[in-house]
């Protein structure tokens, strides 16, 4: 039997206690060549794209370099997801690896423990990781000809608990006894390729998303859901009633069922309640996660790094007086 690729040693290229071992200058090497691969990590300027820039570093843990063209003080954080930071780079190094290294998902509790903040210094830590990892498939379309595709969604949230008493529970399908917070994530995923997440209030809503995100010529497959029908004139369809089996005729939605499966372990063994505005951050780092797991940890938070350096501040977890720098 063929050993499993997380079992093997082509999954372990970085370690937490390799990046222990580095410096604070290592550390920062790393945030270099990722921020300006392009010049090997020769510091550029992120206002006017100057290439002669002077070291004027405060101390030794703060690096910051002078335009000679604009005169602008940066750092290598200047501009992108990790902006005004104020923890160490070889801290944010760590805090990547660690929640990179999770298979389903970082527990907050434990993921302060580790490094040793506040939980809600490590909750807005971890949802600008996922912030970056989405940013990966922002705008991006799948598919094309001779192509496949599945589209399924799964609901979350508006859980209702019911009475004591057996006579006095109500009927928790019925559309008035709602609570009106359930939402569901519907997943596209190319065979071979990257899964699209987005959050709905019912599957029928994500009928427009589904054709923008999905090129013309893709073969998509889906299950006996109504809410699919009308995709029937856009593309070639194969449906499936998973009553019928989970496989039949060639038509197979398993592969949006796996990311739905890896969500739900999130969900149940980590997170344990993802619903409301931050559900589409835990969908899409599930699908992140999804579509990496052949590759090695290394690449992975290397990756993670990368994003982050390219994306700018984030509006949603920054500060209030930095927030309207951001706009």
């Amino acid at each position: 039997m063929a050993q499993h690729f997380l079992l093997s040693a082509v999954a372990r290229s970085l370690s937490p206690a390799k990046v222990m071992r580095m410096s604070d200058r290592g550390a920062e090497n790393v945030f270099l060549r990722l921020r300006w691969p392009q010049t090997d990590g020769k510091p550029v300027c992120p206002l006017c794209g100057c290439q002669i820039c002077y070291d004027c570093r405060r101390s030794d843990t703060q690096s910051r370099w002078r335009c000679k063209a604009c005169r602008a003080d940066f750092s290598v954080t200047s501009g992108t997801l990790f902006a005004w930071h104020k923890l160490p780079l070889k801290t944010y190094l760590m805090a990547i690896a660690l929640f990179c290294n999770e298979v389903k998902g970082k527990s907050m509790l434990a993921f302060c423990r580790d490094l040793d903040v506040q939980y809600k210094t490590a909750f807005v830590l971890a949802h600008k990781l996922r912030e970056a990892m989405a940013s990966a498939t922002k705008a991006l379309r799948i598919g094309g000809e001779g192509r496949t595709a599945e589209i399924d969604g799964a609901y979350f949230g508006g859980h209702i608990r019911p009475e004591n008493l057996a006579a006095e529970r109500i009927d928790r399908r019925l559309a008035e006894n709602q609570s009106g917070k359930r939402q569901v994530v519907v997943a596209i995923r190319e065979r071979g390729g990257r899964t699209l997440t987005q959050v709905f209030a019912s599957e029928a809503d994500a009928v427009g998303t589904v054709r923008q995100r999905i090129a013309k010529g893709t073969t998509v497959h889906a299950d006996e859901s109504p809410a699919w029908n009308t995709l029937h004139a856009a593309f070639p369809m194969q449906r499936i009633n998973h009553q019928d089996g989970y496989s039949l005729d060639g038509a197979c939605t398993n592969g949006a069922e796996s990311y739905f499966a890896r969500l739900r372990r999130a969900e149940l063994g980590h997170h344990h309640h993802i619903v409301g505005p931050y559900l589409v951050r835990y969908a899409q780092e599930a699908a992140w996660r999804e579509d990496l797991r052949r590759v090695s940890n290394g690449d992975q938070v290397f990756g993670v790094v990368g994003l982050a350096m390219r994306c700018q501040p984030s509006v949603d977890f920054c500060g209030y007086w930095q927030r309207s720098r951001t706009g």
